[in-house]
């Protein structure tokens, strides 16, 4: 009586949905990142070049953020939500 073995990777929905939540957790640390760098630029660009810089990179992170949110609040390959997943 041989068992059937397990899979040895996971489904590529599971795969895809565990990257999407570990894209969630380095999104804050991107922005902080992203945010120094005009303290990196010293003087040498203007402050109005920093400014539009800001709120690129302040825009960028929100599409990003809404973009994951949307995808993690489908339901999964089971039927459950991200929540269901994390213990939340």
């Amino acid at each position: 009586m041989r068992r059937d073995p397990e899979p040895l990777f996971l489904a590529r929905e599971t795969y895809r949905r565990r990257r999407m939540m570990d894209a969630a957790r380095i999104l804050p640390f991107l922005g902080v990142f992203l945010f120094l760098v005009p303290a990196i630029w010293g003087g040498a660009v203007s402050t109005l070049s920093g400014l539009i810089y800001l709120f690129i990179g302040w825009a960028v992170l929100i599409v990003l953020s809404a973009v994951i949110a949307r995808v993690l609040a489908r339901p999964g390959p089971q039927g459950d939500r991200v929540d269901d997943e994390v213990g939340g």
